[in-house]
């Protein structure tokens, strides 16, 4: 009796979660892909080469070093492929590759969510407290984080809401249901997936009020003490200033590798492009770049979707027009020996 209580008790709170979700004032829009390159400001700043690919969205000034406190995005940048034209950022994710039982690798791309326009690329969320009262605070110039750990290959360590969906199919409602619920997997789906894959990254909402970064760009930004969804629960002492919940959403298109023949005969084949093929080194970065107090006022206006009064939308044509070369030549695409960087599945 009291084990049936108890699995009611979170399937109420699961759709009670999924309930916020799904009605919450949230800012949901596109950043259609940039680059795909190795190159990381934050991790390996000044490196061309870094360790591993990364998929990049937002302004096209992204480079290898971007002087941490110093550079802003929405001055150095031309144009940019979010939604919203104000938003110079950078959002960058792994890549997901498929490994062929042959030990050969390929690039898995990504789909554009269902509701939005563009190009591959990432779905950007910010998500102000469902309450409505809260005073959220946008990001300060020069802000930076990241989110997850590119070296875990287990789930311990891992950091709160990163994880994957097994999607049934490519209409899937996206509002069905809060991230990492249900039969979400903070590890890679161990079947094949109808409607490809979502991974959703989910950053800290509570900063010191202090510092833009920090050495592991952790540490000046928290998760709150309590909360099923995290913009709910109060922020610790250290770090009283709430902030947007940022999150990553990614459609990883996954359908052409669905022939179980491609599968392995035991094990899945999917890796993220740093050679993890478990799923938990699953990670995102961000350097904020929004124009002069754009995000505040849209935050204040508390803005739905993409598409704010308080902000400028360009077109989806606009945003996929605006491209960066890579830096580091080498073949991404196709059929490889090896992913970028050299890397193989177990490293």
């Amino acid at each position: 009796m009291k084990g049936s209580l108890l699995v009611a008790a979170a399937a109420l709170g699961a759709q009670h979660a999924s309930a916020q979700y799904a009605t919450a004032a949230m800012m949901r829009f596109q950043c259609s892909q940039l680059v795909i390159e190795r190159l990381d400001p934050l991790v390996n700043p000044g490196v061309l080469g870094s360790p591993h690919l990364h998929q990049v969205v937002g302004g096209n000034s992204f480079n290898a070093t971007m002087t941490p406190v110093q550079y802003d995005p929405s001055k150095e940048s031309t144009c940019t492929t979010c939604t919203f034209s104000e938003d110079f950022s950078n959002y960058w994710t792994a890549n997901i590759y498929f490994r062929a039982r042959n030990g050969s690798y390929k690039r898995v791309p990504q789909m554009v969510n269902l509701g939005l326009q563009g190009k591959g690329g990432v779905t950007v969320y910010y998500i102000p407290p469902y309450d409505g009262k809260t005073k959220v605070t946008a990001f300060k110039p020069g802000f930076r984080m990241l989110v997850g750990d590119a070296s875990l290959r287990t789930e311990k360590g891992m950091q709160k809401q990163i994880c994957h969906r097994c999607l049934p199919n490519v209409e899937q409602n996206p509002f069905g249901g809060a991230p990492c619920t249900g039969d979400d997997t903070a590890a890679f789906p161990s079947k094949p997936c109808p409607g490809g894959i979502r991974s959703t990254i989910t950053f800290p909402t509570c900063w010191d009020g202090k510092n833009v970064d920090s050495p592991d760009h952790k540490s000046h930004v928290a998760y709150p003490s309590s909360g099923s969804f995290e913009t709910t629960g109060p922020c610790p002492a250290s770090h009283p200033v709430r902030l947007p919940q940022l999150m990553y959403e990614v459609i990883w298109d996954t359908r052409e590798f669905n022939d179980p023949s491609m599968w392995p005969e035991t094990g899945q084949p999917l890796v993220y492009s740093m050679g993890d093929n478990t799923g938990y080194g699953q990670h995102g970065d961000y350097i904020f770049g929004w124009k002069g107090d754009a995000l505040q006022r849209a935050l204040d206006a508390r803005c739905t979707g993409d598409r704010c009064s308080a902000l400028t939308t360009q077109t989806a044509e606009q945003a996929t027009a605006c491209q960066k070369q890579p830096a580091v030549k080498e073949e991404t695409e196709g059929w490889l020996d090896a992913i970028p960087g050299g890397v193989h599945a177990g490293m």
